[in-house]
């Protein structure tokens, strides 16, 4: 078999990825790899150092996953990522990230599709996004609509500071949680403040207790 370059394996990788996401390798220093998607591009080249305040550097940095929104102040595009660094035997030898275009420039709605039409629903009022049926409904205190993007999707581009992954299927909106209760069936369950109910699963428990301090 065929030697197979650095470069070449990470192309055939980015494949595998949307053509919304860009991808970027970079040592502790400096950008080694860059591949940009159809809908974003933040204009890195291969040498470029790894400027400070973005998802990149906070990774190498804190040698933790980041997933987070930056501001246009560090590319002049706003975006959404995630940064894994990677290490090897146990020395940071440098950092994947993917970036995802935010929605929109300065948008704080999501807007989801009804039967009649379409309806802008902002941040604050969405009580919380279920994936069913191969969709991602959006839910309201007195309506709910279809979205195209998945669920993951949504982590990425939704405020960090009030929303939550609860289950593989849920996200929440903390602000609209009226009680939290202990439930058979998964570790806790939400009272939402529309009526609904919201499982918690197992596998993001402990995250969503340390989240909201309890």
């Amino acid at each position: 078999m065929e030697s197979i370059t650095v470069v070449s394996l990470l192309d055939v990788i980015g494949e595998l990825f949307s053509d919304e996401i860009s991808i970027a390798v970079s040592n502790t220093k400096e950008y080694i790899y860059y591949r940009p998607s159809r809908r974003i591009d933040l204009k890195i080249k291969p040498g470029d150092l790894v400027k400070e305040g973005t998802i990149t550097h906070k990774a190498l940095v804190s040698k933790k996953k980041i997933s987070e929104f930056i501001n246009r102040d560090v590319f002049g595009i706003p975006y959404h990522g995630m940064a894994v660094p990677f290490l090897h035997e146990g020395r940071l030898e440098g950092c994947v990230t993917a970036v995802y275009p935010a929605l929109t420039e300065g948008k704080s709605v999501v807007t989801v599709k009804t039967q009649d039409g379409w309806i802008p629903i902002p941040f604050s009022q969405v009580v919380y996004l279920e994936a069913k049926d191969k969709k991602t409904f959006v839910h309201t205190v007195s309506y709910s609509g279809s979205h195209k993007n998945t669920l993951q999707d949504f982590e990425f581009r939704l405020p960090k500071d009030y929303f939550i992954r609860c289950h593989r299927s849920f996200i929440v909106n903390v602000n609209h949680i009226k009680e939290i209760y202990p439930d058979t069936h998964s570790t806790f369950l939400l009272s939402m403040d529309n009526g609904d109910k919201i499982p918690v699963s197992q596998s993001y428990s402990s995250y969503f207790r340390k989240l909201l301090g309890f």
